[in-house]
């Protein structure tokens, strides 16, 4: 560590007293020490990365004919996942007027939900006989159901391995079979 030297040097006649030191304090361990917290919290702070979910939105500027057009698909590939208040989630195949298989109550979860969507997934893939045509999942959720019961489905979307579904409006018909109309 620098230290200042303030004894003068000039008086050589008189006598010779010792010189006075400094008191000093050797700080390097504390700046070694701040360097390592400073080396430690930039590495934790850049490790924990903010956890966010990809999600296909429609595009603001569609043109009111293509908004106009609906799109077919097949209501063999389709299914339709309710989300309500109190946890329901309800779901069913096909069309809401006239439905292939439900409507179903079901729970959240691997032995739920999950084993659904797995199943479901490989009974479309073997009816399409395309592996890239699988499951089409649309998701209703009513004003009534939480925002983590959404997010639970959208990670079961993920866990699945289904690539395409989408969030649409909760329609009257669904109201009434989750029933809370």
């Amino acid at each position: 560590m620098a230290e200042l030297n303030t004894g003068g040097g000039g008086n050589k006649d008189k006598k010779v007293r010792s010189k006075k030191q400094n008191a000093g304090v050797d700080l390097t361990a504390m700046v070694d020490l701040a360097f390592l917290l400073i080396t430690f919290f930039m590495l934790t702070t850049s490790m924990n990365k903010p956890q966010s979910m990809n999600l296909a939105m429609p595009d603001k500027d569609a043109d009111k004919t293509q908004e106009d057009e609906k799109t077919k698909v097949d209501e063999n590939r389709t299914m339709t996942i309710l989300i309500g208040g109190d946890n329901k989630v309800k779901w069913y195949m096909g069309m809401v007027n006239s439905p292939i298989e439900g409507p179903t109550d079901q729970t959240y979860g691997k032995a739920g939900i999950r084993q659904v969507l797995l199943e479901k997934d490989k009974q479309a893939i073997a009816y399409s006989r395309e592996a890239d045509k699988g499951l089409i999942v649309i998701i209703r959720a009513s004003e009534k159901a939480t925002y983590r019961n959404l997010v639970d489905i959208l990670d079961e979307m993920a866990i699945s391995g289904i690539k395409s579904y989408a969030l649409v409006d909760i329609t009257p018909e669904d109201l009434e079979i989750l029933g809370e109309k």
